[in-house]
């Protein structure tokens, strides 16, 4: 169902303790590419084919817990996500690379340079500030407390994952609501294929977990720790984009990122898209980014 045909190659890697289901296009510097929620590997698609005819080898990987990679009980904490990340570079064969994330995968993305600094040569972030930035609007801006209420329904136990599974439409709904209402995106198909992603065995309860750990963390202290820790500045080139209409990370939000970043720091709001920037504006996502990777220093 998720191993979607088309010009890329599905492999499958063992790291960190886990498998993980990577599609691959293209040859040249590996370009890692994280996909957001509630989606899978096949929100890069438009892009891959775009970095692989710029020169670059891409690989969109199924996060841990999402569409054929494994889906164990634990490990959906942001420090094991980025040692996940780390350990599919390494057995894909790169010593490092560009880490491009969107939304939660953005998370990830931003990240990296902290917690995983060795295999990180640079960062771009769709839809998703500096987490620092995020939780700051979090607690203060009332329209991202608005938009953050379906994390507050993530936290119950059992009711998510029945939504989640139950005829798609807890799914198709995110994601008419966050994209923009002036668009055509999503069709009924892409709607579907990604409600049927979610209701494979264990994938709703394992991206439910990446929503626990990040709202339940702010009380403990590997939630502490993990906050500063990211208080480091972040040293590798960094591009952040977001929609002008996101309904889930409101633009107002992602202001701010720039205060966490020692190294060269570009930011672009994309007119007349919502949330899902890689399939709401494909084409103006690949030439910023394919423009900025060409810009960025050759890999050591």
């Amino acid at each position: 169902m998720v191993l979607l045909e088309g010009p890329w190659q599905h492999r499958f890697v063992a790291a960190n303790g886990a498998r993980f289901h990577v599609a691959e296009q293209g040859e040249g510097p590996v370009v890692l590419l994280l996909h957001g929620f509630p989606q899978f590997w096949w929100a890069w698609r438009h892009q891959m084919s775009a970095l692989a005819d710029a020169g670059y080898r891409a690989a969109a990987m199924d996060l841990r817990g999402y569409g054929a990679s494994d889906k164990p009980p634990r490990g959906y904490d942001t420090y094991t996500s980025a040692a996940d990340v780390a350990s599919v570079l390494r057995s894909l064969g790169a010593s490092s690379a560009v880490v491009v994330g969107h939304g939660w995968g953005g998370w990830i993305a931003w990240s990296m340079p902290t917690l995983q600094p060795a295999v990180t040569r640079a960062v771009a972030s769709l839809s998703m500030p500096h987490p620092l930035a995020f939780r700051r609007a979090s607690f203060t801006r009332l329209g991202q407390v608005r938009a953050n209420a379906y994390l507050g329904g993530l936290q119950r136990p059992f009711v998510p994952e029945r939504q989640m599974r139950l005829d798609g439409g807890y799914v198709q709904r995110l994601l008419r609501e966050w994209a923009s209402s002036e668009g055509v995106w999503p069709s009924p198909q892409e709607a579907r294929i990604y409600s049927d992603a979610m209701a494979l065995p264990f994938v709703a309860h394992s991206s439910a977990e990446y929503h626990r750990w990040v709202v339940r963390s702010q009380l403990r202290p590997d939630g502490w720790r993990f906050a500063a820790r990211l208080r480091t500045p972040v040293d590798v080139p960094v591009l952040q984009l977001h929609g002008e209409h996101d309904g889930a990370v409101l633009p107002a939000t992602a202001a701010g990122s720039a205060a966490y970043c020692r190294g060269r720091f570009e930011r672009r709001l994309i007119a007349g898209a919502g949330h899902f920037l890689p399939e709401e504006a494909p084409e103006q996502v690949n030439a910023l980014l394919v423009d900025w990777l060409a810009r960025l220093p050759a890999p050591a």
